[in-house]
């Protein structure tokens, strides 16, 4: 069987997909466009100029361009998985229609935040969507993010800080964060905040113009931190933060990188009391002034998940189900 998956892929999550699929011996490629950039300086200078004379991205063109060529090389598939597809146009989709007998896609965003035009949407044999609101409102089917990371129990882990977040800057997001660390200090807690995007720059400035408490740890910055070494940032901490954005009602990754970990969850995602893993003993639901934060929660033992539970929100799982790989799921 021939797979393909076809994402933009920021965080570097998509490639453990391809990477599954091959231990069940299966022929899998990854196209990921975010490795698509500007060459040298010319090309950059005349994305812009382009930009704004022509409200014409030539990049987001050769990003186009790269994906159909790609399948060209490829060759026909049994099926290929397109990762939200509000990145292509609809031209592209269409094209890419034509490689394959069976067309998926994976929404892992909401609709009200990164809109889809219907038009797009009806080319695809098969609608994924982590977002409960869009489940419900469009019929897609229901489908978390998965468990990618190697289990590894608490009991091995020596966490230094009580809690950690990284999170690509998101303006309530900010907001929520500035709340929440006025409470972290009123218990005292160990924490570490990191915030990436370009818009972070201003609070760089900011801060270092501000005498900074010694145990408040915010960062802002421009450049992400690698992918590879963020379990070793989870594995410091007795609980992870998850602060959904603005009309979004779907889990992160942090909520099953979390799992992996046997790490405690704290989060502002009411929704997340639907799920079968939910347990007050390891997740949090902030209040909106964050004044049910209390330091017994970082003291308490985590309650390990059930084996099956677990497992059904492992990649092993989840290929399986997108990719019909296996008839009982």
């Amino acid at each position: 069987m021939k797979i393909c998956v076809i994402s933009f892929d920021f965080w570097g999550y998509d490639h453990y997909i391809v990477d599954a699929l091959r231990s069940k011996n299966i022929d899998a490629h990854h196209i990921k466009i975010a490795d698509v950039t500007h060459s040298n300086f010319s090309e950059r200078a005349t994305n812009a100029v382009s930009k704004i004379f022509l409200n014409k991205n030539l990049k987001t063109e050769k990003r186009q361009r790269f994906v159909t060529d790609s399948l060209q090389q490829l060759g026909h598939q049994d099926q290929i998985l397109v990762m939200n597809p509000d990145t292509f146009d609809l031209s592209t989709l269409k094209e890419i229609r034509k490689y394959t007998s069976r067309l998926i896609t994976y929404l892992y965003d909401s609709l009200d935040r990164l809109v889809v035009d219907k038009e797009k949407l009806d080319l695809f044999d098969k609608i994924f969507s982590f977002d409960i609101a869009d489940v419900e409102k469009y019929g897609f089917e229901k489908l978390t993010n998965y468990i990618y990371l190697p289990f590894c129990v608490a009991e091995k882990q020596n966490p230094q800080m009580d809690l950690f977040y990284i999170t690509s800057y998101d303006k309530k997001r900010v907001e929520f964060i500035k709340l929440l660390t006025k409470r972290l200090l009123e218990l005292k807690l160990k924490f570490q905040i990191i915030v990436i995007g370009k818009k972070g720059w201003k609070h760089q400035l900011k801060n270092a113009f501000i005498k900074i408490p010694e145990n408040l740890h915010i960062i802002f910055s421009i450049k992400k931190i690698s992918h590879k070494k963020l379990p070793e940032y989870y594995k410091n901490s007795r609980a992870l933060l998850d602060l959904t954005r603005e009309n979004q009602y779907g889990l992160s990754f942090r909520v099953f990188e979390a799992m992996a970990l046997e790490k405690k969850i704290i989060t502002d995602n009411e929704l997340i009391k639907r799920y079968d893993f939910y347990n007050p003993q390891n997740i949090l639901v902030l209040n909106k002034t964050c004044s049910n934060l209390e330091k017994s929660f970082f003291e308490t033992p985590y309650e390990k998940v059930p084996e099956e539970i677990y497992y059904s929100y492992t990649l092993e799982h989840w290929t399986d189900k997108v990719f019909g790989l296996n008839k009982k799921t």
